[in-house]
């Protein structure tokens, strides 16, 4: 059969439908609407060599999918404030199929090989991922709160106040417990009134509350929803530390990250970092 005929021996007809627009002198096309001239030229390689493009667009990749995890997360914590949790339970499935696709972007940067990376690694400078202020935002949001890294941004004054801002709010976390208080579940008034820039540390009342839900999940099913949607977004943002940590041990081995940290062993320090620390301990109470 020639590659021009179907099964049916008719010929397929390859010319444009008679409805499709074609004069866009003064119109918006696809690639005005999502600026493709200026996401696409934004690739600029430092070396000559022909990985770094796989380099650069991964990272870009992942910072578009932390801004969209950024909005979703935003627009989910304003529902739970507003004792809204089913409009924000599509959010946060949402955010669980970013982190998926966040997660098997190692797997493309896997493919880079230690020889690969050595080629341009030293025209990285002191850049490094360790700087990405999304992924400290997505942290502050999820209740992980660290102030010592805000000096990384110091010389961009106006990310610097954002970043600020964003270290003194409530994270997602946080609203969840308002809400078991708000639905009259007793908490430690601590953990209500506290000061939100610090890391968020477990608290008993905390712990008794969710095991309240879990054990009356018909009377708090939407609580419940809420944890379970929670423990997904903790789980698997582990899963991408994780995955980050074994790439970066499979292409650069122990050496120091380029932005100074201690590379593999920081990102091992990070995994024992638990997001929601209730939601896991409780499962031990059950």
């Amino acid at each position: 059969m020639r590659p021009h005929e179907q099964g049916n021996n008719q010929p397929i007809d390859t010319s444009l439908e008679t409805q499709i627009h074609t004069d866009f002198q003064k119109e918006m096309t696809y690639g005005d609407y999502l600026q493709l001239d200026q996401i696409l030229s934004s690739q600029q390689l430092q070396s000559t060599h022909h990985d770094e493009m796989l380099f650069i667009i991964i990272h870009q990749v992942s910072e578009l999918w932390m801004k969209q995890i950024l909005h979703e997360l935003s627009a989910a914590n304003e529902c739970i404030c507003n004792h809204d949790l089913e409009s924000a339970f599509k959010m946060f499935a949402r955010v669980s199929r970013i982190q998926q696709q966040l997660i098997k972007s190692w797997d493309v940067l896997s493919t880079l090989t230690p020889a690969d990376y050595l080629q341009f690694r030293d025209k990285l400078g002191h850049s490094s991922g360790f700087q990405s202020y999304q992924n400290r935002l997505i942290e502050f949001t999820l209740g992980y709160k660290n102030q010592h890294v805000l000096a990384v941004y110091a010389h961009q004054p106006e990310l610097h106040a954002q970043m600020s801002v964003a270290l003194q709010q409530p994270s997602i976390y946080d609203a969840a417990i308002r809400e078991m208080a708000v639905r009259g579940l007793p908490i430690d008034p601590e953990c209500l009134n506290r000061d939100w820039s610090q890391p968020y540390q477990p608290n008993q009342s905390v712990e008794q509350a969710w095991l309240t839900v879990y054990r009356n999940v018909n009377q708090y099913w939407d609580l419940y929803e809420l944890a379970e949607k929670l423990v997904d977004i903790a789980s698997q943002q582990q899963q991408w530390r994780f995955n980050h940590m074994t790439t970066v041990e499979r292409i650069i081995g122990q050496k120091t990250g380029t932005g100074g940290s201690s590379g593999v062993m920081y990102l091992r320090r990070a995994l024992d970092h638990r997001f929601f620390p209730e939601l896991w301990s409780l499962r031990t109470q059950l």
